[in-house]
């Protein structure tokens, strides 16, 4: 059987992926991406990209292409129904924009070089060869790549975490449907993003541009049937028969949404006191993104996560590379490792606080919570993040 022996394998064709690739790219450096599907794949309908997001696409040369696509928002603004209560909070100068991600994964794929992104490739296992210390992996169909370095950007359900030996995620007691809707003659909605909380239900809209809005229902416990999933009509009327107490505004938001934007999922997460103490590399295989930390949405900041630890991990690869050009490659097995440690040592902390911060807004946004631990959640929130767009002004630094 013939082996193809590669330097740098990322797996799994996302966003995380894709901005992988192109961090490593931008510092001239080839890496092969493996997606399983036979085109670009886009699950979710947008995501809410703030500042850190925003420099860490400025690094990686996109952000003018993309700042058309947007309008900024200005605030988050969060209405309690039942209580007749508001909080408002301004993004000030921070950027907050909500991107369709079939606009950010067409530019990070359109940036990439020819070939970068291989189609139908699923990875079904990896282990490693002994005694050379290489990883070697196995497509669906028998045919296996040894690779100097292995990067999974796999998502939550990550085979390459496994392979590390990361704990299991964990289910929150949430489920979640987004969707987009088209007003052709425009929404007239303000550019702010509202969270409508109402009957332990929290439904989220954020205007796109000024004709499609973005929108978002939080559900709590994990009743709704899985089998939903797969039928957007079904996942629309579960969501109009959930929100018939809210505004008719939503309800027609809702009604109105375009089909094939729609998804459910049963929302997970990777623990933050996981993240704190956990073993993040293998050999040289590691993982980011969803993959390292999934997270809840109660933050925005899922997908401007994975393109900080794109460029942190490019950056830390790029140190312990020879050569010029597109021929650099990979010094050694242990430069690799190096360069990895390095990159799990940089990222541990801010996946670990976000995780943490975006774990207890979720509680407090839609979890069932007793007295005493809303309390204790209320102190961690004043004691640790006071701010509450400090995360948004990270830097996660140059290429």
């Amino acid at each position: 059987m013939d082996v193809e022996e590669l330097d740098i394998v990322i797996v799994g064709g996302g966003i995380c992926g894709l901005a992988t690739a192109l961090a490593l790219h931008r510092k001239g450096i080839k890496s092969v991406v493996l997606e399983r599907s036979e085109e670009l794949r886009v699950t979710g309908a947008a995501l809410g990209v703030f500042a850190n997001g925003w420099r860490a696409l400025h690094y990686l040369g996109l952000d003018s292409s993309l700042r058309p696509t947007a309008i900024p928002m200005l605030r988050a603004v969060d209405f309690w129904v039942d209580k007749g209560a508001v909080r408002e909070t301004n993004y000030g100068t921070g950027e907050a924009r909500c991107v369709r991600r079939n606009d950010l994964i067409e530019a990070l794929g359109n940036a990439l070089p020819s070939g970068t992104v291989r189609f139908g490739c699923q990875v079904v296992s990896v282990h490693i060869e002994k005694p050379s210390s290489t990883t070697v992996i196995q497509l669906h169909g028998g045919s296996l790549i040894k690779a100097k370095v292995v990067i999974g950007c796999d998502g939550a359900n990550s085979l390459i975490s496994n392979f590390i030996g990361l704990k299991p995620t964990r289910p929150f007691p949430t489920s979640a449907v987004r969707g987009l809707t088209v007003y052709p003659d425009g929404h007239g909605y303000n550019p702010e993003f509202s969270r409508i909380h109402k009957d332990k239900l929290l439904v989220g809209r954020i205007p796109i541009d000024e004709k499609t809005v973005y929108w978002f229902l939080v559900l709590q416990g994990s009743q709704k049937d899985e089998d939903i999933s797969k039928d957007p009509e079904s996942i629309r009327q579960m969501c109009i028969d959930t929100t018939t107490s809210f505004s008719d505004d939503t309800v027609a938001m809702i009604r109105n949404s375009d089909l094939t934007s729609l998804s459910f999922t049963k929302l997970r997460y990777r623990a933050p006191w996981d993240l704190l103490s956990g073993h993040f590399r293998r050999e040289a295989v590691t993982v980011a993104g969803d993959a390292w930390h999934v997270m809840g949405p109660f933050l925005g900041q899922g997908g401007s996560a994975a393109l900080e630890d794109a460029i942190v991990l490019a950056r830390c690869l790029s140190k312990k590379m020879c050569g010029s050009g597109e021929s650099r490659t990979v010094l050694s097995d242990e430069k690799a490792k190096e360069a990895l440690n390095e990159y799990v040592k940089e990222r541990r902390l801010r996946v670990m606080q976000l995780s943490l911060r975006t774990h207890i807004t979720g509680l407090l946004l839609v979890g069932d919570l007793s007295f005493l631990p809303r309390l204790v959640c209320i102190v961690i929130m004043v004691v640790l993040f006071r701010d509450p767009m400090r995360h948004t002004r990270y830097d996660c630094g140059h290429l």
